[in-house]
């Protein structure tokens, strides 16, 4: 069975997780709605409850920093909802919709402003790159999961 999903350039994915607590908040429809409404395309979109070891694998980039162990517990805690995003300059923009890691430095109006907890507990990933994006995508999707 072939997938539908074709890529046109690295530049027009991003990957997103909205994270435990906003999907524990009931928070992922109206994030969900909001990516949408910026001009975003779901190209992928499933819930999974991450295990121990898969949140140590996505993110083993960070294993020797202080705050490893928490971000795995953290992630690996309850469901998230992981998605593939497609649009224009879709990494650059997606960055701008949820807004700065820390919310209390988050512009009014983006994701991280109106639904997140705090710097640990931001609501939302967003990948930081072109080439993360295409990791993280893979990481979490099959070629036929995509459409």
């Amino acid at each position: 069975m072939q997938s539908n999903f074709n890529y046109k350039t690295m530049s027009n994915i991003t990957f997103t997780m909205v994270k435990p607590e906003a999907v524990e908040a009931k928070n992922a429809g109206a994030i969900l709605n909001r990516i949408e409404n910026a001009g975003f395309r779901i190209v992928a979109l499933k819930k999974v409850h991450l295990s121990a070891s898969r949140a140590a694998e996505f993110y083993a980039v960070h294993k020797q920093k202080p705050f490893y162990q928490e971000l795995i517990d953290y992630m690996s805690s309850g469901p998230i909802i992981a998605a593939i995003l497609e649009k224009e300059n879709a990494v650059s923009d997606f960055r701008k919709l949820i807004g700065a890691t820390n919310p209390e430095n988050a512009e009014p109006g983006t994701i991280r402003a109106d639904f997140a907890e705090s710097m640990a507990k931001n609501a939302v990933h967003g990948s930081d790159s072109d080439e993360n994006a295409q990791i993280e995508a893979d990481f979490h999707f099959s070629v036929d999961e995509r459409f």
